[in-house]
């Protein structure tokens, strides 16, 4: 039987860009901030440019094209309605007596989780540094890129309307939640990268992963 992995890099990458691109029509239907949706699609713009920019360059394995798309995919549920106000954070609200919609949360730690394993992967293959490297300097780049992008949304909420603005960062009102979701960025890398430890320490037969 064929596993994931015959599948083509490619074919992959094909894939991922349909339903993205499926995704993002359907989150353009109607967003409940039209120029917040805008501002937030800009990232996903840049980095889907990025990974197709880059494809002849560096291929990455196809598992970490698949969390690219689940990390995508959460931003885009966020930009749809902003992330202070989706449904499915408003449910864990509710439900778990919540003092805030943490959907913001849930995407900042998946961020983490999701991206830890192809900063591992890039430097891995691309620098060719050992596992006892390469894992640690992945957290590294995912802690940087995370406090990068909360500096970037500070600045666009001061250029914008403070209504605007408030809806693009998301603080609802928290005066340390750039901090609080660099945090969970960093604990959601550490743990892909401790997963990814355990995962060569359970299979040492087959070597270094892609």
């Amino acid at each position: 039987m064929l596993g994931v992995t015959a599948v083509s890099p490619r074919a992959v990458r094909r894939g991922i860009a349909l339903w993205l691109l499926t995704a993002w029509v359907l989150a353009a239907i109607d967003p409940r901030y039209p120029r917040d949706w805008l501002l937030e699609n800009l990232l996903v713009f840049f980095f889907a440019g990025l990974l197709f920019g880059t494809r002849r360059l560096f291929t990455f394995s196809n598992l970490n094209y698949g969390l690219f798309a689940v990390f995508l995919t959460l931003h885009l549920v966020g930009s749809h309605y902003t992330y202070s106000e989706v449904p499915f954070g408003a449910w864990l609200q509710d439900t778990f007596g919540l003092s805030r919609n943490h959907y913001d949360r849930l995407v900042h730690f998946g961020y983490g989780l999701l991206t830890a394993n192809a900063f591992r992967e890039l430097l891995a293959r691309g620098a060719e540094l050992p596992a006892r490297w390469a894992r640690p300097l992945a957290v590294s780049c995912v802690l940087s890129f995370s406090s990068f992008f909360e500096c970037l949304e500070a600045i666009v909420a001061m250029i914008v309307s403070p209504e605007l603005g408030d809806a693009y960062d998301g603080t609802q009102g928290d005066t340390w939640d750039a901090q609080k979701d660099t945090l969970l960025a960093l604990l959601g890398a550490l743990i892909a990268m401790s997963l990814h430890r355990a995962w060569q320490v359970a299979r040492p037969t087959l070597g270094r992963s892609p």
